[in-house]
């Protein structure tokens, strides 16, 4: 990303104020993309413990490559652990309604996001605490969608998760301000931001937990 411009800050200098979800967010879901979760919810269930494994592997990956921030690490250190247990969780509720785990195609959502993290660092580091506040985000939106509307069993497990997510995204979102001055955080949180719900509400080819509204009837694996 060329004409970035990065204005560093003390981390032990600021109180960075968590805003909630919905003024986070550029914009909500889609009406349709939670009739297409209900109409698939083993798309839903398979993507989600996807979701889960990939999100520890991400925060794995920023542990790996900034190892000597440890306030960083450390939190995410617990957070990966989280994440696989999510997972593990995810996993057994497909083994309770014996849905085979299979494959899945990728979505456009998290490849195409990843896309807009910059080259070079600090503000690689940012635009991917960034990149993850968003997920995170999305995700808790999505949960909270859903968790009355599906099934007893699915729905309680949906509720269960609402606050992690709400904590990671909060967990990002405070590593990414008390790197960078506020100034050059908000420039690219904001194209972040239209990214994200473009990704999120514009029409998909295939569903899956992070993807927009399928219009028709091309619900591929």
């Amino acid at each position: 990303m060329c004409g970035v411009r990065t204005k560093f800050r003390r981390a032990d200098s600021v109180k960075v104020q968590i805003p909630t979800i919905d003024r986070f967010l550029a914009g909500p879901t889609p009406a349709q993309w939670v009739e297409n979760a209900l109409e698939n919810v083993d798309l839903l269930l398979l993507d989600h413990a996807n979701c889960e494994r990939k999100a520890a592997s991400s925060a794995l990956a920023l542990i790996y490559r900034h190892a000597t921030d440890l306030k960083l690490t450390k939190t995410l250190s617990a957070l990966v652990r989280e994440e696989m247990l999510h997972y593990e969780i995810v996993i057994d509720c497909l083994e309770r309604k014996s849905i085979p785990y299979r494959p899945l195609s990728p979505s456009r959502y998290a490849r195409s996001l990843h896309g807009e993290i910059a080259a070079h660092e600090p503000q690689r580091l940012v635009d991917c605490l960034l990149v993850a506040a968003l997920i995170e985000a999305r995700s808790f939106e999505r949960f909270a969608l859903l968790t009355e509307k599906l099934d007893a069993d699915v729905g309680r497990l949906y509720g269960r998760l609402q606050a992690s997510e709400h904590r990671h995204f909060g967990q990002y979102y405070r590593f990414a301000f008390e790197r960078l001055e506020e100034e050059s955080v908000g420039e690219r949180l904001s194209h972040l931001k239209a990214c994200e719900y473009r990704l999120a509400s514009d029409p998909d080819t295939e569903f899956r937990f992070h993807s927009g509204p399928v219009l028709k009837d091309t619900h591929s694996s």
